[in-house]
């Protein structure tokens, strides 16, 4: 009995362990033109990302995320309604990009992460990746279903073989001879047991209809 108690808690132990995140994440995406706040709600296999007005601070849009039925939703509050978002066509990339795992380290928010670096001369762009590996499991498959066509998604998608729960804290792009162009970084993480209804789109909206 003993024996069998001890397998089942540290069966438990491990479940925990290896158990996603679940909360909101906010961060800033800055371009030469905008500056944007952005939040993920993470509950298991649904986020919802709410983008923030610059001005109001309150919301103008959001996507909601079923990583189970590898659907996706757009949600617009000033109308209250909902709509079936398509994933966009794959992007073309011209050149090649090189991907390159550094041994730099920096922490962001208490978070250890390691540099990856994504470089293509021929369309003038590198883009540095601080990457941490924890718990945030969501993040990679809700990258690659949304599949945006803005050089920073497009390039996080080059990198192969990112450890488990892989989230960057932060990215930086540039030209290759270093001049900004955006930049991305993660401003809270707070860990708190959400409810489904804040993952979902709000029972009174209704499905837009073109």
């Amino acid at each position: 009995m003993k024996k069998i108690a001890l397998f089942v808690t540290g069966l438990v132990l491990s479940v925990t362990a290896f158990a996603q995140f679940e909360g909101s994440i906010e961060f800033k995406m800055e371009t030469k033109k905008d500056t944007t706040t952005n939040i993920y709600y993470v509950k298991g296999d649904h986020v919802k990302l709410d983008q923030l007005g610059k001005k109001t601070g309150k919301v103008e849009g959001s996507f909601v995320f079923d990583m189970s039925n590898k659907q996706i939703k757009f949600v617009n509050p000033a109308r209250k309604v909902w709509g079936e978002h398509k994933s966009e066509t794959p992007p073309v990339i011209k050149g090649k990009c090189e991907t390159t795992k550094t041994k730099n380290t920096k922490t962001f928010l208490g978070k250890k992460c390691t540099e990856y670096v994504v470089k293509n001369t021929e369309e003038n762009t590198q883009i540095s990746y601080w990457i941490t590996s924890d718990k945030f499991d969501f993040f990679v498959p809700v990258v690659k279903m949304w599949n945006r066509k803005d050089k920073q998604s497009i390039y996080f998608n080059q990198i192969k073989d990112l450890p488990k729960g892989a989230m960057p804290m932060a990215s930086y792009e540039t030209t290759i001879d270093g001049k900004a162009v955006s930049k991305l970084e993660m401003t809270k993480i707070e860990k708190k047991t959400l409810e489904l209804t804040q993952v979902s789109v709000p029972a009174d909206y209704k499905k837009f209809e073109q």
